[in-house]
């Protein structure tokens, strides 16, 4: 469903044709379609998989769909048959990008792959999400956000001390593979603008989960520890944590000594600041348990939230711990435009603000094939 006409956005006069399915490439293509691309979402007859990917459900399509699909249009075509083949060229000979995430090989075997497309269509950015990538010893094997945080190390850091190794609780890899694929694509049409030339763009699941490995990599490059788990403390800093409140924890994160003497004086512990064993941050990172014991004491009277407003507004970086319905209805995401709203349609807003050429909402999911007689229309070929 089109929604009424808007200024352009930064992309607008892009056209993308998103043969991808289920999160990172759909993230992708979603963040470019808030921004004016014309993105079509091409899904085999079948649907992508995530339309059945609930409860809960809007008007049978699950919300798992519907949060990474606006502002696109909707078709489905059969690219095992010929004809949708034949039918995808057509919808390349004047599109700028091409995002999929086909099992490497899949797309060669069609016909379709980069050096196959590249020949008829030199300026195509061919961007290919992927699990492992085409080779080495993992390449062509398929990947899945879970078994990319496992695989790549980022369980292994997340979770309490003495329990198990856990997922983080959002498919933050396919989410992040998404946002390098979106910049991926920013690159290589700004490098056409001087070449005009496409280029084959490889975004993996395996690259981008290695590349969340920050501050761990690093610590044990030159530290040679293998870092473990330290539930909600940080590695390099203390205080950095979540402690309990009278009214539920807050997380604090005092990356400096003025920091820890603001939040000293915010708690009438001017004591700490004559503790040898708090001087600074090496010091508090050696003793933390003692510290942790006596933030705890401390803490003990106050409520989280308004005593999180208050050391923020004094420079300490500090915050409650919110649940999903809480951040959705703040004052704030509203503020920031972080909630859309139309009709029965809700999902979040894009988080990248321009002041001339703002994200929008343009058009609602798509229905199954919701765009099928317009786009075929439009290039002149019989279903």
């Amino acid at each position: 469903m089109s929604l009424p006409s808007l200024p352009p956005g930064a992309l607008t006069g892009c056209k993308i044709i998103d043969l991808s399915r289920v999160l990172g490439g759909p993230y992708c293509t979603q963040l470019l379609a808030d921004h004016g691309a014309d993105v079509i979402k091409i899904e085999p007859p079948a649907g992508d998989e995530t339309r059945g990917w609930g409860p809960p459900f809007l008007n049978e399509t699950a919300s798992y769909f519907i949060g990474v699909n606006r502002n696109k249009r909707g078709m489905t075509l059969d690219l095992s048959e010929p004809a949708g083949q034949e039918l995808l060229r057509h919808l390349l000979a004047d599109a700028d990008v091409l995002v999929e995430n086909f099992k490497p090989g899949t797309l060669e075997k069609w016909g379709l792959g980069y050096e196959q497309l590249s020949a008829a269509f030199p300026r195509l950015i061919h961007c290919r999400v992927s699990g492992f990538g085409a080779d080495g010893p993992l390449g062509g094997l398929p990947g899945y956000d879970a078994c990319a945080q496992a695989m790549c190390g980022l369980m292994s850091v997340n979770g309490d001390a003495d329990g198990d190794a856990t997922r983080v609780g959002l498919p933050v890899v396919d989410m992040v593979t998404g946002l390098n694929a979106a910049v991926a694509v920013l690159l290589a049409l700004n490098e056409r603008v001087r070449s005009g030339l496409g280029q084959f763009l490889d975004i993996t699941l395996y690259d981008c989960a290695v590349s969340l490995l920050h501050p761990h990599a690093a610590n044990y490059f030159y530290s040679g520890k293998v870092p473990g788990r330290t539930g909600n403390a940080h590695p390099n800093i203390a205080p950095y944590e979540t402690l309990p409140t009278q009214s539920g924890p807050i997380f604090l994160a005092v990356g400096n000594n003025r920091q820890f003497a603001a939040l000293a004086r915010a708690l009438n512990a001017e004591a700490l600041l004559a503790d040898a064993r708090f001087t600074n941050n090496a010091d508090r990172l050696q003793h933390r348990d003692a510290l942790r014991a006596v933030l705890t004491e401390k803490l003990v009277s106050h409520d989280a939230a308004t005593l999180a407003e208050q050391l923020l507004r004094q420079g300490v970086p500090a915050a409650a711990v919110q649940n999903v319905e809480d951040v959705l209805h703040h004052p704030h995401t509203r503020h920031r435009r972080m909630v859309l709203e139309q009709g029965d349609y809700r999902g979040v807003g894009s988080p990248i603000k321009l002041s001339r050429t703002p994200a929008s909402l343009r058009r609602l999911p798509p229905e199954l094939g919701e765009h099928n007689e317009e786009i075929r229309s439009a290039i002149d070929v019989t279903p």
